[in-house]
C-alpha cells in the first residue's frame, strides 16, 4: 500500500479480509493467524468415518441422500452421525453426488440461434387484419428472413390453421431453393404454428422448427416489429377490409414496398 496499491487489492493478493487488516492494526498482540488449534474433541475416528462411508454405500442406501439416510437408520435403532456430517464425509471422499436413479439435474444455458447470411433463419407469425363485419378477421400469413429483413412468403385466409401454413411453408421454400437441413424457423407457440400439419410440413422439406419460450411474449420479435411497421406505416388504410381480395392486393402491395423501398434502420438504411 505504500508503493501506490489500494488496500481491498493488497488484501485480496493476500488472501485475507480488510477487517481482519484493521484488527491486527489495533491489536498487535493477536495471535490468532499463528495460533495452534486442537481438533475438536468430537471428530470422527477413522472407523467412524469408514462406518459413515459403509452406511451410505449399503445396497438399500446408495440412491438415498443423506437428508434421507439419516432417519432411515434411525428407524434401525443406528445413529452414527448428523446429516452435514454424512455430506461432509461423502464430500471428503470424493463421493458428493447425484445419488438414485433419477436423473441429475442439469445447467441448460440459454440457447438461441445466429444468421450471419440470408436463408438461415426465418421467422413467420399470424396477425389479424379488420374486415367491415364486426367480430369478423382476415388473416396475415407471414414468412421473413431475420437476417436480409426480407417478406419470403405472405398469404390472406379466413382462417387460422396449420394447413394454410404449411402450403405457405412449402411455397417459401420451392421459391427461396432451401436444401434440408438448411433452415431454422422460428415461430410463437400458436395452434397453427404446432399444427400436426405444419410440423408434418416442416419435416418433410428438412426444416428445423424453433418455438419461443414459455411465457416469454416477446420472443418472436422481429415478426412482431414487422406487423408494427405495416399497421403504423402512411399504407395503413383508413377503412377496414372489405373483401378477403382486398386484404390480399393491400399486403401484397405492402411486401413490395418494404422489400424494394422501405429503409431499415437495422440494416443501416438500406433496403
Amino acid at each position: 500500500m505504500q508503493a501506490g496499491a489500494r488496500q481491498t487489492a493488497a488484501c485480496n493478493e493476500l488472501g485475507t479480509c480488510v477487517r481482519t487488516v484493521q484488527r491486527w492494526r489495533h491489536q498487535l498482540q493477536d495471535g490468532r493467524p499463528e495460533a495452534r488449534r486442537s481438533e475438536p474433541a468430537n471428530k470422527l475416528s477413522e472407523d467412524e468415518r469408514l462406518a459413515v462411508l459403509q452406511a451410505a454405500n449399503r445396497p438399500d442406501c446408495a440412491g438415498l441422500t443423506p437428508h434421507e439416510i439419516v432417519p432411515k437408520l434411525a428407524d434401525e435403532g443406528i445413529y452414527l452421525a448428523s446429516e452435514a456430517t454424512f455430506y461432509r464425509v461423502l464430500k471428503s471422499a470424493g463421493q458428493a453426488r447425484h445419488r438414485g436413479r433419477s436423473r441429475a439435474p442439469q445447467t441448460r444455458p440459454l440457447t438461441t440461434h445466429r444468421a450471419d447470411g440470408p436463408n438461415q433463419i426465418w421467422c413467420w407469425d399470424i396477425t389479424w387484419l379488420p374486415s367491415n363485419i364486426k367480430g369478423r378477421f382476415f388473416y396475415w400469413y407471414m414468412v421473413k428472413d431475420i437476417y436480409s429483413r426480407k417478406l419470403i412468403m405472405n398469404d390472406v385466409h379466413e382462417t387460422e390453421s396449420a394447413d394454410h401454413a404449411g402450403v405457405l411453408m412449402e411455397r417459401a421454400c420451392l421459391r427461396e431453393n432451401i436444401l434440408p437441413t438448411q433452415l431454422i424457423l422460428h415461430s410463437d407457440n400458436g395452434s397453427a404454428m404446432k399444427g400436426a400439419t405444419m410440423l408434418a410440413a416442416l419435416h418433410d422439406l428438412g426444416v428445423l422448427p424453433s418455438f419461443s419460450r414459455p411465457r416469454v411474449s416477446n420472443d418472436n420479435a422481429y415478426a412482431e416489429a414487422l406487423f408494427r411497421t405495416a399497421k403504423y406505416c402512411s399504407l395503413w388504410p383508413q377503412r377496414p377490409f372489405e373483401s378477403l381480395d382486398e386484404a390480399r392486393q393491400w399486403v401484397m402491395a405492402f411486401v413490395t414496398w418494404y422489400n424494394n423501398e422501405h429503409l431499415h434502420s437495422s440494416l443501416k438504411y438500406v433496403t
